[in-house]
């Protein structure tokens, strides 16, 4: 949760922080900093939640403070105020409903359209708006008072998320799991605003859809997770704010920290704690990166990496499986690293061959160029032992912060 000190007020204005108003502090705010370095270090220690897979980060004032496309860390989601302490982002919630009046409860993290972004304070993602086909998306139109109404789309949060590891030194793939909230046929977290004078998609992820009185019960922290997001650390309809628990990452040998909302498939659901969303089992993947029509980046998912909780080069699922932590995925294009962001990601599944696990090739990789380079050389393959590649799995994951 927030500060104290600060106090909290709806607004359209990211100007004025969007959501949050707080005595002395800007929008996209680092409110939990960790221990500060030295006066003069260019480095210092990682904040907890960075710190076992992260032990020393960019120290500040630092170039990103001159130019964001710099060394150093960046807001990206400028509405988001973070804890690195905890590993968690505080964002406006936002209150819609359906045409039937049932609540719907949901942060707004990205928008098509550059100058509502930086109205917002939300991510710009230009080719998002190539998901405006088919199933994908769903509509909605804004009423006078600022109401969201969307015209389909509802979120079961009552299942319980379970993940059961494979047996021994084989906890990949799991024997059994379970998403715990899973979206009907018509839900999807992209929104077309129908009443908007341009197309409009905004990335808009369900957190509840539970009564407001329900909600309010949650505001520290004590959250029923049958009602809420797994990812929901703390929701309060009073406050108009939710917190949401981070995911550590790399994009481009950068550590970034994001948000996992939705899944296409069931087990990449349960494995990201996100809501498992058939309805973006359409969304195009095929495509190159930069290719019109394409509305994902891709996002590599190490599968064995190095294990040991200690190993600096400890990645994958195998090892979260095994308890030592976050898979630490690798992401692709970001805001101020390249053109090419979407919230939308690709999931291409890298299994180490056994000639790199037999000669030691193993590392953490955290780029994707990284990738690519082992798979010309023939050390990567992907799930069913064929290429390495997209294999249909889609997952939302806004980006929130870039810690270096």
């Amino acid at each position: 949760m927030l500060p104290k000190s600060f106090s909290r007020k709806v607004t359209i204005l990211c100007g004025v922080a969007l959501g949050v108003i707080a005595t002395g502090a800007q929008a996209g705010e680092v409110v939990v900093r960790g221990k500060e370095g030295r006066p003069l270090s260019e480095i210092r220690q990682a904040p907890t939640f960075i710190y076992q897979d992260q032990r020393t980060i960019t120290a500040q004032p630092s170039p990103s403070e001159v130019k964001p496309e710099f060394l150093g860390p960046v807001v990206l989601m400028k509405s988001a105020h973070i804890d690195l302490e905890k590993g968690t982002a505080t964002l406006p919630l936002r209150k819609g409903r359906l045409k039937s009046g049932q609540p719907v409860w949901f942060v707004i993290t990205d928008t098509s359209d550059e100058n509502i972004s930086n109205l917002t304070c939300t991510n710009y993602a230009p080719k998002m708006a190539y998901a405006q086909t088919g199933p994908n998306s769903r509509h909605a139109t804004i009423e006078k008072d600022g109401t969201f109404v969307f015209d389909r789309g509802t979120v079961n949060f009552a299942p319980q998320l379970s993940v059961t590891p494979g047996d021994g030194a084989n906890p990949f793939p799991p024997k059994a799991f379970q998403p715990g909230s899973v979206g009907d046929a018509g839900y999807t977290p992209l929104v077309q605003i129908d009443n908007s004078a341009k197309g409009l998609l905004f990335n808009a992820p369900v957190v509840s859809m539970a009564s407001e009185a329900d909600l309010n019960t949650m505001c520290d922290g004590q959250v029923d997770k049958s009602k809420v997001h797994d990812k929901v650390v703390a929701i309060c309809p009073r406050d108009e704010t939710v917190t949401l628990a981070l995911t550590l990452g790399y994009s481009f040998d950068k550590p970034i920290l994001y948000l996992s909302t939705e899944a296409n498939d069931p087990l990449v659901a349960s494995l990201e704690n996100a809501t498992f969303t058939p309805a973006l089992k359409e969304l195009p993947f095929a495509l190159e990166d930069a290719s019109p029509g394409e509305s994902a980046e891709r996002i590599v998912v190490v599968v064995n990496g190095a294990t040991g909780k200690d190993n600096p080069h400890r990645q994958g699922l195998v090892s979260a499986l095994s308890g030592e932590g976050g898979p630490l995925n690798v992401l692709g294009g970001i805001p101020t690293i390249n053109l090419d962001y979407s919230p939308l990601w690709r999931l291409f599944p890298a299994v180490w061959t056994d000639e790199a696990i037999q000669k030691g090739y193993r590392y953490r990789m955290t780029s994707p160029l990284q990738a690519a380079e082992m798979d010309a050389r023939g050390l990567l393959k992907s799930l069913d032992g064929k290429e390495f590649r997209a294999v249909g799995f889609v997952v939302n994951c806004p980006v929130v912060y870039r810690i270096n």
